[in-house]
Formats: C-alpha cells, structure tokens, sequence
C-alpha cells in the first residue's frame, strides 16, 4: 500500500501489501481473447484522483487507468514502466521514458508532463495525499524532451527514491489541468480508460486495444488479455465468494472463512501476507491518549495474543514489523521485547494512577468491511478495557471515513486499522511531519527518536539503512505509537482467469482469461 490500508484493505496506503502466490486450478487451460474480466472490490473507491487518495481500493481501481514510471514484479523487483531506463541516488533521480506512449484521448504523453505530475505532488500546497509516500515533499522535477528524460531532484535524501519516484501514478495534461474531472473519470495512459462509473455498484473499464508498453517486457499481440473489465462493488464475503463460485466473478479478495470454500481445483489464489491487526492512538494535544502513560496503561490490559487470535480466526501470525514481510528489503524483528506484556491488574492500576481521577473514555474506530474478525476484536478490546475501568465506545467506519480520519475530519482515540506498506520510507508521512489539514500524520505522532532514526536512515540508499530504519520501527514501537497484533493472510482467489500481484494489488498487465 503506497497508500493508506485499514485493516478493510489502507494502504495506505496506499496505501501496498507483500505478494506470494501458490498455484490452483486453471493450469493447461487455454487462454480465451475478448473476454470481459470481473473483479469484486468491498468498497466503493470514492474519489479516482491517485494524487489525492490514500485507500488502497482507489489505488486497485486506478492501477487500471494510470501507469507509473516503473513497475513492480510480484517479488518486488523493479520492471521498466512508462521509464525504460532509470538512475538515482538518495537526492536525485532520472527518468528516460518510453517513446510512443499516449493518454487515453490519443495525446501524447510528454516528459514536461510526467515532470509536471512529480512536482505538483512534491509541492506541499496542493495538498496531495501522495506527498511524502511517493514524492519527498520539497522535491521538483525538471524535462528534457528532446532527451525524452525527467530529472528529479529532493530537498531531503530519500534511501529508496527510484522505487518511490517510480510508484506514483502518472496523470495526462488535460487532467492535471482540471482535476474535478478526475474524481469520477480518469486521463492516463494506462491499458484501460474508464466508460461507466456507478458509485456503490459497478465501474466499467474498456481496454485500449492501442496500448504497448506495459511494464517490463509486456506485449500487447499475447493472448487471452479482456476487452472489458467491470469491478462490481460486493461488500459482503460470502456473496463474493458465491459469485466467484458461480463464475459470475473472476477474481475476490477475501479474508475471511468464505475463502475455504476456493480451494482446490478450478482456482487459483494468490496470497497476501502483510500487518493487518494495528491498533494506534491519536494523541492530538488534550486527549487522554496523548500521554505516553495512559497508552503505555492501556496496551498492558490487552492481552494482544487473544486479539490475534480472534482478528484472524485463529489464522495469523505474529507480527515481526511495520513493512509488509515478503517485499520489505529490511528483514528482522523489531516487535518482540518492543511492547509491555499483558497483565490486566497491573494495567487497571496503572491506568488508575495515569488518570489521577479523571474519567477515561474512548472512541474505538474500526472498519465495516474486508476483514471479518474487526468488529469482533473491537469488541474483545472494549471488554478488556471496561475491566480495566474505561468507557469505551464502538465506531465502525466505512472506507471512505478512513479517508475523513486521514484528513483530520472525524473525532476518534483508538483506531483498529493498518497501515500496509512495502518499504519503511513510505511509513514515515503517515507516523511523523505535518498533520492535518496539512499532512497525513493523522494520529499526530511526534517521536523525536523516530525521526532522528528515519533521518539517518534516509541517507543511506537501499537496504544498507535497514539497521537505521529497525531502530525507527523500535521507537515507535516503544512509544506505543502503533501497535502492531496480527500479520494476516488476505488471499486473492480467481477463476475463469489468471492474475498476478502487483504490490499486493491485482497487476491489471497479468489478467489472462480463460477458454
């Protein structure tokens, strides 16, 4: 999730969540061509603008309609995307783009365009939830059109800047210059373009039968690649699961028991393993919450292996970290020894003296939808923390409120939702810097051990920072900033079709439809 993820998709996301995948059914199989490939997503993407959202189920849909300058394999290896070569260092990067490349109307994409797109992003005052994930805020970019290259250059060093850079979805000149058609249409120059948009039901997509140059060596003359593509809004597991068995759908993402009944032959699951069950505090300045004490209180009388237990239905693991394991070039564990064990009379008395008499009451968001077991760990958490003496009160939230509590418009304390990204770079706007309105340091964290560790981190490129980068995971941890409980399993399954992930998401340049 370059983007935010709650524990429904987040990334944040973002959005960005590690991708394996074992085989199923399908093998041998022919590949069918003018097929219509349909995809079920458990909420509505909202608004379409990739530069201003942070769901990860906006950033599936967009996959579609925008490209990025690079690509990103299933194991996470770098591909060449609208850039057909590229360098970089912590501070500046260039981009050679493809030759040939248009938008969907048939206009040619620019590289004063692709330059347009890095540095309105970079620049602080157009608001773009996207700054700081995918662009160093502060930084600009520069064209050379006869060279064909973007040249970027960043205020602040940045360890993984090609892979960021690289990320970020690319918008056409018509909409970078009217944005409001981009909230319910889409201008990029990716496989599909967008001819149907039916809020909280469908969006139709229709392929580009003109599009060549999809990421790495992707070729246009393969077959078995969709005309159309619809992506039918289905909140609901069981039903998605029931469509996917009746092969009214070809490709669900589900978490839940459901996903039992796709196994074996005629499916194929990709797997999804990534930090799904955190829980953070806003400590926005005046809330209980804010004190280092009451969190330090109140993580102490959860007893964190019971919530995995029921946020995963038994299935998860152990979280060792913040970045989504598989993709994270940065291995290790920054978790165990990091949080106070469970004891639930020494929590209650602790609380007691953090509170010094005053009531303690908490507004607990979760999410609605993507992963079963949230609401009923919303309410594991209200019953330990009632024993504990507090007053909690249950909020579920539906996707597009994860949005709102990003951008600071919803009262909350407690929020059962992850984060979900696949480098630790992209974690840091999200826990640190500017809040809102301004930023997306939503929980208005402020860890001055962090920081330090991120800015030494960020000078070293790649994963010759990753000690850096375990010691600013370790502050937060011990800060109780996030809270990490559970790494789930979020399996996307397909019949009728092949897919492979992309970052976690469904790579739109590998559906293949079968015979």
């Amino acid at each position: 999730m370059k983007a935010l993820r709650s524990a429904a998709a987040v990334g944040a996301a973002a959005l960005l969540l590690a991708a394996c995948g074992d085989g199923a059914g399908g093998t041998g199989t022919r590949l069918a061509d003018g097929k219509t490939f349909t995809m079920a997503l458990a909420n509505d993407p909202g608004n379409l603008d990739p530069h201003f959202t942070s769901l990860s189920v906006t950033g599936q849909v967009d996959r579609f309609l925008y490209d990025s300058l690079l690509g990103f394999a299933a194991d996470g290896k770098l591909l060449p995307g609208l850039a057909q070569k590229w360098q970089a260092t912590t501070t500046t990067a260039t981009f050679t783009l493809r030759k040939g490349v248009t938008c969907g109307d048939g206009s040619p994409l620019t590289a004063a365009t692709v330059a347009a797109n890095i540095s309105f992003v970079g620049d602080v005052k157009n608001g773009s939830s996207r700054v700081g994930t995918f662009v160093p805020a502060g930084a600009k970019a520069t064209a050379d059109e006869a060279a064909g290259t973007v040249t970027v250059t960043s205020p602040a060093p940045d360890a993984f800047l090609d892979r960021n850079l690289g990320g970020l979805p690319i918008v056409c000149d018509k909409g970078m210059k009217d944005r409001g058609e981009l909230k319910q249409g889409a201008d990029g120059t990716g496989m599909f373009t967008l001819t149907e948009a039916v809020a909280n039901d469908h969006y139709t997509l229709t392929r580009r039968k003109d599009y060549a140059w999809g990421p790495g060596d992707w070729k246009s003359t393969q077959p078995g690649l969709p005309d159309k593509v619809v992506l039918r809004i289905i909140p609901n597991e069981a039903t998605m699961a029931n469509l996917v068995l009746s092969g009214e759908v070809n490709a669900a993402r589900i978490a839940g028991p459901d996903g039992q009944r796709l196994r074996g032959d005629g499916f194929q699951r990709r797997d999804v393993l990534a930090p799904s069950g955190e829980m953070l505090f806003n400590q926005k300045s005046g809330l209980l919450t804010a004190d280092p004490a009451v969190r330090r209180a109140l993580v102490q009388s959860l007893d964190l292996t019971q919530l995995r237990q029921v946020f995963t239905s038994g299935q998860g693991t152990a979280p060792t970290g913040l970045v989504a394991p598989s993709m994270s070039p940065c291995k290790g564990d920054s978790v165990t020894g990091s949080l106070p064990g469970f004891d639930a009379a020494g929590g209650k008395g602790a609380l007691e003296t953090a509170r010094n008499g005053k009531p303690l009451a908490l507004t607990l968001v979760y999410p609605t939808s993507g992963l079963p077991g949230a609401p009923a760990t919303a309410e594991l958490i209200q019953q330990q923390w009632t024993a504990a003496g507090v007053k909690v009160q249950l909020k579920p939230i539906s996707e597009a409120q994860v949005g709102q509590i990003v951008g600071g418009e919803l009262a909350w304390d407690v929020a059962l939702f992850s984060i979900t990204v696949t480098l630790p770079s992209q974690l840091v706007s999200y826990v640190s810097g500017p809040t809102p309105p301004q930023g997306t340091n939503f929980a208005f964290i402020d860890n001055k051990d962090y920081t330090a560790a991120v800015a030494a981190a960020q000078k070293l490129p790649g994963d010759s920072g990753c000690t850096q980068w375990q010691a600013a995971e370790k502050a937060l941890l011990q800060h109780l900033d996030i809270v990490p409980f559970a790494n789930s399993n979020v399996p996307v399954y397909a019949k009728g079709a092949t897919v492979d992930l992309s970052e976690g998401d469904v790579d739109p340049a590998s559906i293949r439809m079968l015979g």
